[in-house]
């Protein structure tokens, strides 16, 4: 596709694909004066023209692909799949119902039926370029928006992770060991791989396991490779993972969970910067930087004998903190629009939008999943209804849950209130709200309550108004 800055309608390519020769001269007529027109009469003819550029519309004839309808819908759903941005318009002499659902299913922006009115067609084409040239320009404003705040593939311009982006520059450079620190679903993977993205070990190889995903015994040599025979299914000698990340960086996720005995062996290879296989006799000299992760409190680890501290003073070299979502709630807008714009793009459906009473009780929802569940939470929304913009009726029953608690806990704290001091304060909120609203008007104020006017003037005097 082109640029979207284009606005004038001879800057945009349009291919027909069609084998109607009833169609050329309408198109010629209708759509060459204005528009780099191509017309094309099969499948191959149209992959080679795109393959050299992808026009900014195509029209495909339903009728002249393959033997079946179905051939010409599942030719829609491979070119949008292919050029998701492209204009795709559908043309068939078939006035089937169900074939227009299918073509709609396939993401068309427009469908014909003929006999085809290209005065119609030149209008209603101009109208999706232009919409689709909005569409760019909004896109481009909203990724010079979110590139301030973002940093790599973590999303989010709070201050908790600004001093986590701040963090990633200044170890980027250096081959120092980094400790990733937070809650399960924060991303600390994405700030592992913000770290290596910005480092010289950039095209290096990243090798990342999670240590908690795995048995033990199977760990061992997932870490340290084994030579062949070295225990009874050790057909063949195999690397392990520091030694596949000689020259790049290696990223142990939940480090807390391996056991004493690796975490000696592990400690040998940082002072080392060495390894041997299980069954080797030879050590192997690595060139890695290690960044590791946890979700665990380290130190009382390290107190309760659990966690070597030798080990935790080689790997705490340079902590970095990634806060839980409940601390970053101003990021929740642009994480919600960005897991939007994911999914939606994914399963190819219109941008949806976020009613503004949704994001009130994400942002009383607490999140105990962090950004991982939030992200569950979207791809749910776009996959499970069709509505345009999502309302409280779509939300997850745990937030809904969650945010009445909330404010249930407002209105009543766990130290319990005064409950006729309460009273009488929203009583005399509602008459002074009402009065200001009438002009000081009593009757007009007890109309607005629903109240008879003596007993309006009665709780005036009684509240001085």
């Amino acid at each position: 596709m082109r640029s979207a800055a284009r606005i004038q309608p001879s800057c945009y390519s349009v291919v027909i694909v069609t084998t109607d020769e009833l169609v050329r001269p309408e198109a010629e007529a209708y759509l060459a004066p204005d528009y780099d027109l191509s017309l094309v009469q099969t499948w191959d003819e149209l992959m080679a023209l795109i393959q050299e550029e992808a026009p900014d519309a195509i029209f495909l004839d339903l009728d002249t692909i393959g033997q079946r309808s179905e051939d010409g819908i599942a030719a829609l759903a491979k070119l949008r799949s292919l050029h998701p941005d492209l204009i795709l318009v559908g043309l068939t002499r078939s006035n089937s119902r169900n074939l227009r659902l299918k073509a709609v299913d396939s993401a068309v922006d427009e469908y014909f039926v003929a006999p085809i009115n290209f005065e119609e067609v030149r209008i209603v084409l101009r109208r999706a370029l232009e919409k689709r040239a909005v569409e760019f320009e909004y896109r481009n404003r909203h990724r010079e928006a979110v590139e301030p705040q973002a940093c790599g593939e973590l999303i989010g311009g709070s201050e908790p992770m600004q001093r986590v982006y701040e963090a990633i520059r200044r170890v980027a450079e250096s081959s120092s060991t980094v400790l990733i620190r937070g809650a399960s679903g924060t991303g600390k993977e994405l700030v592992a791989r913000a770290i290596v993205s910005l480092g010289p070990r950039s095209d290096k190889p990243f090798v990342s396991i999670n240590c908690a995903a795995l048995p033990e015994n199977l760990i061992e040599t997932e870490l340290f490779g084994h030579e062949r025979g070295a225990f009874t299914d050790a057909k063949t000698a195999r690397a392990g993972h520091i030694e596949l990340a000689h020259t790049g960086t290696l990223f142990l996720d939940e480090i807390a969970t391996l056991g004493l005995a690796l975490q000696s062996k592990l400690l040998r290879v940082l002072e080392d910067r060495a390894v041997t296989r299980i069954g080797g006799k030879v050590a192997k000299r690595i060139d890695f930087r290690l960044v590791a992760a946890t979700n665990e409190d380290l130190e009382e680890m390290v107190h309760t004998g659990r966690f070597r501290e030798d080990l935790y003073y080689r790997i705490n070299v340079v902590p970095i903190v990634v806060p839980p979502l409940r601390e970053r709630l101003g990021d929740l807008p642009i994480l919600v629009d960005h897991f939007l714009r994911i999914y939606c793009s994914a399963n190819n459906k219109p941008l949806k939008q976020v009613d503004a009473e949704v994001l009130a009780v994400m942002e009383d929802y607490s999140w105990p999943g962090n950004v991982r569940e939030l992200e569950n939470v979207i791809q749910r929304l776009v996959l499970m209804n069709d509505s345009p913009l999502i309302g409280l009726k779509h939300l997850p029953q745990q937030l809904l849950v969650a945010s009445n608690a909330s404010q249930e806990a407002i209105l009543v704290p766990a130290e319990g209130v005064d409950f006729d001091t309460e009273m009488d304060r929203i009583e005399l909120a509602y008459l002074t709200a009402a009065l200001n609203r009438t002009g000081g008007s009593k009757s007009a104020a007890a109309a607005l309550l629903r109240i008879d006017r003596q007993r309006m003037k009665y709780l005036c005097r009684k509240r001085n108004l």
